[in-house]
């Protein structure tokens, strides 16, 4: 059989933020509803620099089920930095045969900024004017891709360790996207004056605390995925009203989670439900204007395939494959 098998650039191409926001929010509904133990992704440790992760799982609602298969390790031509490497495969659950095949990091980069924005629509204020984005990597480019289809940001602010990093992303997207965005060296301002902020650095230790973020705000922390870096203290995770992507997950391998928990700050209960009954309307979200919201992103593998379900539909429309 011929297997479709779609390369960082096609993914690049198919994926549009806005249908993949879509895509996002009904995949995350649809994982609340369907009541489905889903399997923990399990991490291997290969080398004290590579990890290999494997996401398996299915989402009945589009008829799917399969795997992610990711290389996490050093970026030789970024010391310091990490990349996911690896391929989503998707089956379809009607014959057991493999749909397509697609390039994990470009559908991860795409998907986990398109989960957090349909995330920061339903959660953040909806005057939320101010987006702070800590960090400076891929993730901060796509989720400033992403965020601005949800709300009319007037002001991006950028922050991280490197300045000379943020100020070359902040001009090429400001430039291309015809955005505000602002490079930051102070971190502590850049959340003060944020209605909506996002972590996506995967920092060992807190560069986001609690004494800085102002109520109201809404907090995507998305940079850790597993038990290891903790990107916020504990203080803000306790004060937040805590919504997960999906609650085992969370519970098992959220590092700001289980930190606070083992402070004896939290509980497993501080975790309030899913995002996806937020979605569903079956759980409030923000409960009042001045709530710090906190929505905790580990990444699930029905965001993966519901997103190469999407891009794998797009090229059928437009018969760049049989």
């Amino acid at each position: 059989m011929t297997i479709a098998f779609y390369d960082a650039a096609q993914v690049e191409h198919l994926l549009d933020y806005p249908g993949c926001i879509a895509a996002m929010r009904r995949a995350m509904q649809a994982l609340s509803e369907s009541g489905k133990a889903q399997p923990l992704r399990q991490i291997v440790k290969i080398a004290d620099n590579a990890l290999f992760g494997v996401m398996p799982g299915d989402l009945a609602a589009i008829d799917s089920f399969g795997a992610k298969l990711v290389s996490v390790a050093e970026d030789p031509v970024r010391p310091g930095r990490s990349r996911h490497r690896g391929v989503v495969v998707a089956f379809a659950a009607g014959t057991g045969e493999i749909a397509c095949i697609a390039d994990a990091e470009a559908v991860t980069s795409i998907r986990t900024a398109c989960a957090t924005a349909a995330a920061t629509d339903a959660l953040a204020r909806p005057e939320a004017r101010t987006l702070a984005i800590f960090g400076a990597g891929t993730q901060a480019e796509t989720h400033i891709r992403a965020l601005r289809h949800v709300r009319a940001f007037d002001r991006i602010l950028l922050w991280s360790r490197s300045i000379g990093t943020s100020t070359a992303l902040a001009a090429r997207l400001s430039a291309e996207l015809g955005l505000t965005i602002e490079a930051m060296t102070d971190g502590e301002r850049a959340a003060a004056e944020a209605d909506v902020i996002c972590t996506v650095s995967g920092s060992a230790e807190p560069i986001l605390f609690r004494s800085w973020v102002g109520d109201g705000t809404h907090v995507n922390l998305v940079g850790s995925s597993f038990l290891g870096p903790v990107e916020v203290d504990s203080a803000l995770v306790a004060a937040g009203r805590y919504i997960a992507d999906y609650r085992p997950g969370v519970l098992a391998q959220a590092a700001e989670l289980a930190v606070a928990r083992d402070a004896g700050l939290v509980g497993d209960d501080h975790v309030v439900g899913e995002i996806g009954e937020v979605h569903a309307g079956t759980l409030v979200g923000r409960e009042r204007p001045e709530q710090i919201t906190i929505y905790k992103s580990l990444g699930h593998v029905v965001q993966d395939l519901a997103a190469v379900a999407y891009l794998h539909a797009r090229a059928a429309s437009k018969g760049i494959i049989a």
